[in-house]
């Protein structure tokens, strides 16, 4: 198969968050041709996929899930583009993941190349697949280094932000909405603060030299039990995205700093980030392989939860960001091949002692 063809029948397998089954198990078939039975394992609907020979081991790490369908049908080559859900996020980087890990080049180079295909990433952080696998597996984190290849348009994507997420609670009186003056509306009670995150700009913080950007944004809002009732109480979703160098407990105090004018802060979930792997040789092979654009990564991806079981991991693939999630979701045919191509060297040159020490795990 092309890298096109593996790509829609990738497509063609759905897999949105909860129904991976079949496509787990399409991949642990079409690997049991290149691979021993032991080097295709099975946890729920995961599948990790090499040997672990005693080479430095490097993980190609991707998701195959994708968010509920929005009505699109098969895949479907157009104007230089495959068509189709998921083809973005991140099918096209599992399409690289499955040609690199079938290449001799690569089986037979100087690492340990293994593909972690996992599940549930598009869902809930607490049910996310990568987790059991990396606990279950723990040999994994012996890595010396790993490439997400979640969509970044070719770029290289350093480090991630970390998130946050909290209810902001403020507090009125309910009374008959013709006679306000007997209540407080908790409503309008909030609009000042809400006024004032409208107008708050992004806050810029440079970290190894990348540019993160710390962001407060109310995402859901509820109040109300009656249209003839001034509403008591006004709860809102506060999400925060913050810089990989602030840490939980920062996070929690800057939530409490922002959220300060309200009667009620609850904070459900603080994730942290994840720091650039700096000074890491295989990040130094893997810029000169890709020859890519270096970027941060504003947003939250699997990175930061590799980098909690100490395995420096980056952030690169051919999917493109302003595609993920949408209803006419689609891929450039052209970067299928270039992000192959930089794999590939990556993934085979040899280590040589004079430029490249030894990397502890």
């Amino acid at each position: 198969m092309t890298l096109v063809d593996t790509l829609a029948w990738l497509v063609d397998i759905p897999s949105p968050t909860g129904q991976e089954g079949q496509l787990c198990e399409a991949l642990s078939r079409r690997f049991g041709w290149t691979y021993a039975r032991e080097h295709v394992r099975r946890v729920g609907k995961s599948v990790v996929v090499g040997p672990r020979t005693g080479r430095p081991l490097i993980l190609l790490v991707g998701h195959i899930d994708t968010v509920p369908s929005q009505g699109q049908g098969p895949a479907q080559v157009e104007g230089g583009r495959l068509y189709g859900l998921g083809t973005s996020d991140m099918k096209s980087g599992v399409a690289v993941m499955v040609h690199l890990l079938e290449d001799d080049a690569v089986r037979e180079g100087p690492f340990d190349v293994v593909g972690v295909f996992y599940d549930a990433e598009e869902g809930p952080d607490a049910g996310n697949g990568l987790e059991p696998v990396l606990q279950q597996m723990s040999w994994l984190s012996g890595a010396e280094f790993a490439v997400v290849l979640e969509p970044t348009d070719l770029e290289l994507q350093l480090g991630c932000q970390g998130t946050a997420n909290a209810t902001v609670r403020f507090e009125g009186k309910t009374a008959h909405s013709a006679r306000p003056w007997l209540g407080e509306n908790a409503v309008t009670k909030a609009g000042t603060w809400l006024a004032g995150l409208h107008e708050r700009q992004p806050e810029e913080h440079v970290v190894t030299g990348l540019s993160f950007y710390e962001v407060f944004s109310v995402t859901q809002a509820t109040a109300g039990i009656a249209r003839n009732v001034i509403p008591g109480r006004f709860d809102l979703h506060l999400n925060y995205r913050f810089p990989p160098d602030v840490t939980p407990e920062a996070a929690r105090k800057r939530i409490a700093e922002i959220a300060a004018p309200a009667d009620v802060v609850e904070v459900h979930e603080i994730v942290p980030g994840a720091p650039v792997p700096e000074g890491n040789p295989h990040l130094d092979r893997l810029i000169r392989a890709t020859g890519a654009r270096i970027t941060p990564k504003q947003a939250w991806t699997d990175v930061a939860r590799l980098a909690r079981y100490k395995i420096p991991a980056v952030n690169y693939g051919p999917g493109e960001v302003v595609q993920a999630h949408q209803a006419t979701e689609s891929v450039p045919i052209a970067n299928l091949r270039p992000a192959h191509e930089a794999m590939l060297g990556f993934l085979t040159e040899a280590p040589t002692a004079d430029k490249w020490p030894a990397v502890s795990g």
